[in-house]
């Protein structure tokens, strides 16, 4: 495999993540890391997740990547900065982390391939693009369910 097709393979393991997660969540690409045979695929929430929401939405990650075949390699409980990381059987890692102000990032790193040039993701992010600016704002997008004050209510 070369980091092209990497490449691709890490776009659409975050693709599906994202897809999984109920209500959507808005998202924006964010930078590409290249190194000597590996690279690293980012994207950016652009939803508050509320800390009161924010167990729900790790379990939801977490469910997801256990029934993809993903085996979880450790966690962060950490209340404020929780983290999920995981890695596929050949040799992908994908990592939820949680940041500053709640913000979530996704990551996908690529095992060591053939070096090869890499194209920019094609998935269009369901927000504005923020290509060009320095940071990626905070999160500031609002949604009825992930953004609540209110824990969660338990599957019946």
């Amino acid at each position: 495999m070369d980091m092209k097709k990497a490449a691709e393979r890490a776009d659409g393991m975050l693709d599906d993540v994202l897809r999984a997660i109920e209500p959507e969540v808005r998202w924006a690409h964010d930078t590409t890391t290249l190194g000597s045979c590996s690279l690293t695929r980012r994207r950016t929430l652009m939803t508050i997740i509320s800390a009161q929401r924010r167990g729900s939405f790790l379990g939801v990650v977490e469910r997801f990547w256990k029934n993809s075949g993903y085996r979880i390699t450790s966690t962060n409980n950490s209340a404020d900065f929780p983290a999920i990381f995981a890695v596929t059987e050949d040799g992908f890692e994908v990592a939820l982390i949680v940041g500053g102000e709640g913000q979530v990032f996704f990551e996908a790193d690529t095992p060591c391939v053939q070096e090869s040039e890499v194209a920019d993701p094609t998935t269009k992010p369901n927000t504005p693009s923020y290509e060009g600016m320095e940071n990626i704002p905070r999160p500031n997008i609002h949604s009825d369910f992930w953004s609540a004050a209110t824990p969660a209510s338990p599957s019946p």
